[in-house]
């Protein structure tokens, strides 16, 4: 029987897969708290005023959920990037 190896070279492939896919997660998870923290979940706090009621959302998880998109996607980004050749 024959020995089979798979070469991966110094390593630097796999960690930008790695990158790449974990990249991708902190995105998709960071758009869904962005997204459920302005149209879905209930409203953190109310303003009332005299002409009308309004809900606000919970502005601390909608910035946390965009940064966390904004991370994941320049993750994604530079693992997906080629290299110098």
């Amino acid at each position: 029987m024959e020995n089979w190896r798979v070469e991966i070279g110094d390593g630097k492939e796999a960690v930008k897969i790695i990158v790449f896919i974990v990249g991708l997660a902190i995105a998709a998870a960071g758009g869904v708290i962005a997204y459920r923290a302005i149209f879905l979940e209930p409203a953190s706090a109310v303003l009332v005023t005299e002409t009308q009621v309004r809900e606000l959302p919970n502005t601390l998880r909608v910035v946390g959920g965009i940064a966390m998109l904004i991370v994941g996607a320049c993750l994604a980004f530079f693992g997906a990037r080629r290299g110098r050749q």
